[in-house]
């Protein structure tokens, strides 16, 4: 990302504000988001995990509305509140198929922290300090935070570093950097300044589709009148929710 600042020629110098600003998006997004997901996805199936953090545009309106001064809408807290009565029907069918008692709602807790972390960090890059300063320049400060803090936990967890050798790590560890960071991030926040916090969580619809298709092909995701009513509700809820006019919503 700092290549790309450089390449864009956006000054890499942003201030003792956005340095804060970025620091907090880094740990927050970079480290405690995607922390959080992985350690889920030990308990949950990853279509599940997708829907819940699909559920931040409900905290991203909340918090939106709080920070930003930006609007909630009626439409939007009913289409909320069918997506939570779907994600409820999903967790239960899930419950019922897990084989260790308790780890689907330790799965559960872990998902509900990845989501609020990305929800405070997609909120907070587009405050009044965020807004001034190049997109590329404050994630590439906030990657390298999110880095750092990713190094003390692993180190803290699980002692210093090993070098993995196998071929696929790195071509999967490129792809997560290249396409799933670089990439997608500077897109995804300029949408959350141009759209809102609560509408540029729409991508979260498109998320659940493929991440249950994925699910059922790769991790043996059984189906149930249960599941399959839940995952549309879900998305029935989500797409309701972000169906109204005003763009804050």
């Amino acid at each position: 990302m700092f290549v790309v600042a450089a390449a864009m020629k956006r000054p890499l110098r942003i201030g003792r504000a956005g340095h804060v600003l970025a620091m907090l998006v880094g740990i927050t997004q970079f480290c405690g988001n995607y922390n959080f997901v992985y350690s889920a996805e030990m308990y949950l199936t990853s279509g599940i995990v997708a829907v819940m953090i699909a559920l931040m545009l409900v905290p991203n309106a909340l918090l939106a509305r709080v920070l930003l001064g930006q609007p909630i809408t009626r439409r939007f807290l009913v289409g909320s509140g069918i997506a939570i009565a779907g994600i409820g029907l999903l967790l239960l069918h899930e419950a019922r198929e897990a084989p260790l008692a308790g780890s689907v709602w330790l799965g559960v807790v872990l998902a509900l922290a990845a989501m609020l972390c990305a929800s405070v960090s997609n909120v907070i890059q587009a405050n009044e300090t965020g807004r001034k300063l190049a997109m590329v320049s404050l994630l590439a400060w906030a990657m390298l935070y999110g880095t750092l803090a990713d190094i003390a936990v692993a180190w803290l967890r699980d002692g210093p570093p090993v070098i993995p050798t196998a071929p696929r790590y790195w071509l999967g560890t490129a792809y997560l950097a290249v396409f799933g960071s670089v990439v997608t991030f500077p897109l995804y926040y300029t949408l959350i300044r141009k759209l809102g916090a609560g509408r540029a969580a729409y991508n979260g619809v498109a998320v659940v589709v493929i991440a249950m298709l994925l699910s059922t092909v790769f991790e043996g995701y059984r189906w149930s009148l249960l599941a399959g009513t839940g995952a549309g509700l879900a998305t029935l809820g989500l797409i309701v929710a972000l169906s109204a006019r005003k763009p804050a919503t």
